[in-house]
């Protein structure tokens, strides 16, 4: 029935019309974002705890890696991040492969502006589907974000494990528990409930953020909201005026219902954790 666009009118052009390829293509990309916030979130935390511990160290070196590492990334852009990290990345990998695979190569890596690698050190292959070249792409995205919000993450953490009552640590270590015992069983679950507030209001940004994809070549969903919404010609075979307000509608239905389901899941985490302890809100839950 939808062969053939002209014939077609009322709720059977529309259905036509939403189900195309360029807009199977859009509610894929729902899916990406899904994708780059679940691969993400892991890495951030795993960075962040480590920036933490690594500010809190008793070696002066480690040290001063954790405290470089947090202020510089809060002091630079964002988007220069997004834009350094995955090239630097790409082109370190490319470099790795290209001395590994190509030992004879006489002609220089960098010939002015260009950065020249032998074919098979490219990373992927020209040759290989397309599937293979957007899994590098969001990898290089999970890494740049990874590592921005991954700064965000060890403020976040280190306050938190500041934040924890000392009398609780010395009662622990008074009861003979050595210093790692310490941290495992009576600090770190405590602080949880002081880092949650932060850690969701660092999840939002990050939802928030997820449209910078665009930057590392991505096709996501504002993308695909502002080609699908534009005014269109014969050349799409289904025109019609500037929808673009709609399709950026629905993106805001879709960004609010995932900040109200995440406020919901944090509501509940915070619940969970603090339930029997004396939280910075009073009382014991």
């Amino acid at each position: 029935m939808c062969a053939d666009p002209s014939l077609l009118d009322g709720l059977g052009w529309l259905w036509c019309y939403l189900t195309t390829a360029k807009h199977m293509q859009f509610y894929a990309s729902f899916g990406t974002v899904i994708l780059l916030l679940a691969g993400t979130v892991p890495f951030i935390i795993l960075f962040g705890f480590l920036g933490a511990l690594a500010r809190r160290s008793r070696v002066t070196p480690i040290r001063w890696f954790g405290l470089g590492y947090t202020s510089m990334v809060r002091g630079i852009p964002d988007i220069a991040f997004f834009l350094f990290v995955p090239i630097a990345l790409d082109q370190f990998v490319e470099l790795v492969r290209h001395k590994v695979k190509c030992p004879d190569w006489a002609e220089p890596i960098y010939q002015g502006n260009d950065f020249v690698v032998c074919a098979i050190a490219k990373m992927p292959q020209s040759s290989s589907p397309q599937w293979m070249h957007n899994a590098w792409n969001l990898s290089l995205a999970i890494t740049a974000f990874a590592i921005v919000f991954g700064a965000f993450a060890a403020n976040i953490i280190y306050g938190a494990l500041m934040a924890v009552p000392k009398n609780q640590l010395e009662t622990a270590r008074a009861y003979g528990m050595s210093e790692r015992q310490t941290f495992w069983r009576i600090h770190l679950p405590q602080m949880w409930v002081y880092a949650l507030p932060g850690l969701s209001n660092l999840w939002q940004i990050l939802v928030k953020a997820s449209p910078l994809l665009f930057l590392l070549g991505i096709e996501e969903i504002v993308y695909w909201a502002r080609e699908l919404g534009g005014t269109k010609t014969s050349y799409f075979t289904y025109p019609h005026g500037d929808w673009r307000m709609w399709y950026f509608l629905a993106l805001l239905v879709f960004y609010l219902f995932v900040t109200w389901a995440s406020q919901k899941v944090f509501d509940w985490l915070e619940t969970r954790l603090a339930k029997g302890m004396s939280t910075v809100k009073g009382g014991a839950r």
